[in-house]
């Protein structure tokens, strides 16, 4: 046998190699341009001004106070006020002091004028004291001059008062008001009166 016919022999006998799996074509990920970039910004930023403004909306319309609570509208029954030229009723939980001075009921501020101390009513002296600084106040909330710091008289609320037929009346300025006959009263701690500076004339 021929050594030709030997290597024709082993090249049949010999597995068959697979054929090699044709090549795969390279993907290629196409990147973002630049001015799908800036549209992806400019929505983001729409979005974001959109829900700002939305929350800024419901915040205001929604109302910050509830009646019965500081900043909204106390009702007062006016059987419980105290009597005119007596001394002065404090609502804690309202923040204010009813004064029924000879001129009409004031309603005042709790926080002395200085720095925010919470002065209270000495029956002795007949006037307001601030225990932190020693500014003293009228029953009117005036400012009893050279005694204290405070720079100004005493803040006042809002008073709306109801008369039989329901007319009503209100200190816008904050000044006294006349309560004879009353059959409702309202303080409004969200509408504040600061007082005028100590020796200026009286708010109008």
């Amino acid at each position: 046998m021929t050594t030709t016919s030997v290597a024709k022999r082993r090249a049949i006998a010999a597995p068959t190699k697979a054929a090699a799996a044709p090549a795969t074509p390279d993907i290629q990920t196409k990147g973002v341009s630049r001015r799908e970039f800036l549209y992806y910004i400019w929505g983001a930023s729409m979005a974001l001004l959109l829900a700002e403004s939305t929350g800024t909306i419901i915040w205001f319309s929604l109302p910050r106070f509830r009646a019965g609570e500081f900043g909204g509208v106390f009702t007062i029954d006016p059987a419980t006020l105290p009597q005119k030229g007596t001394v002065p009723v404090v609502k804690p939980d309202a923040r204010f002091w009813l004064s029924n001075t000879n001129e009409g009921l004031l309603a005042l501020s709790v926080v002395c004028t200085h720095l925010g101390c919470l002065y209270k009513w000495v029956q002795a002296n007949n006037r307001f004291e601030c225990p932190c600084h020693g500014s003293k106040f009228l029953a009117d909330g005036m400012k009893i001059k050279g005694l204290g710091p405070a720079p100004r008289n005493l803040d006042r609320f809002v008073i709306t008062v109801t008369t039989p037929g329901g007319t009503t009346k209100t200190n816008t300025n904050g000044g006294p008001v006349k309560v004879e006959g009353a059959t409702a009263l309202t303080i409004d701690t969200g509408k504040k009166i600061k007082g005028w500076p100590e020796g200026s004339a009286p708010q109008v």
